[in-house]
Order: C-alpha cells, then structure tokens, then sequence
C-alpha cells in the first residue's frame, strides 16, 4: 500500500495545500508562472478569468497575461474554494462576494472606531 492512499482525504487536501511554493515579491506575474504557484492550468486560469469578476490581470504585448501579487492570492484562495472545500463555481463566487462584504463592513466598522477613538481622546484633552 503506497503512502497517499492511507493518508485521510481530508488530510490530503492540506497536504497539498501546503505543498504550494511562496509568492515570491515581484510585481507581476505571467501565466505560466501563476499556474506554477497555483497549481492550476493555464487554461484553467482562462477560464477562471471568464467566471471570477474579481479576476482581471493586465494584458499587454500580444495579449499576454500579467498577473499582480493580489491575484496571485485570489486564485490560490479560488483553488482552495472549488478544490479543497468542494464548492461549484457558482458556490465560490457567492463565497468570495460573501467575504468581499464582510471586509467591506469591517474596513468602515474600523474608520467608525478611529473616529470615535479620536474623538474621545479629544474630550480627555479638554477635559
């Protein structure tokens, strides 16, 4: 009996998850590169392109595919979503929509806390 196949599924998926290398710190990424990163295909980038809004890389010389960093992360988190926690495409854009809120809510719930802690601190001056 080989190793992968008395490994539990579930701890397969992280495995393999882990088993990405780092992003390394460059600015822009083709797609030969992100597919290495990701380890997806780069027709599956494509096609990921097509179904994931959020997911628009620069296209100059030829129509060639520049990624950034950010989007490196979006696809590495998209893999995750439809590989590793079974979602449809369908279900993963729901998700991301759902996670992209809950920032969008934090991130003011967060300039609504500077504010109130600024003013507070302002009283305790003129106090």
């Amino acid at each position: 009996m080989n190793q992968a196949s008395e490994i539990p599924v579930k701890d397969l998926k992280s495995v393999l998850q882990q088993s990405l290398p780092p992003i390394p710190a460059k600015r822009y990424f083709t797609i030969g590169e992100v597919g290495d990163l990701c380890a997806v295909k780069p027709h599956v980038l494509r096609y990921w392109e097509q179904e994931f809004n959020q997911l628009k890389p620069q296209k100059r010389r030829g129509n060639r595919r520049y990624y950034q960093h950010h989007e490196v992360v979006l696809i590495r988190r998209i893999r995750d979503l439809l590989y590793n926690e079974g979602f449809t495409i369908h279900g993963a854009k729901n998700r991301l929509q759902e996670l992209e809120s809950q920032w969008q809510i934090r991130s003011e719930l967060e300039a609504v806390l500077s504010i109130l802690s600024s003013t507070s601190e302002k009283k305790k001056v003129t106090n």
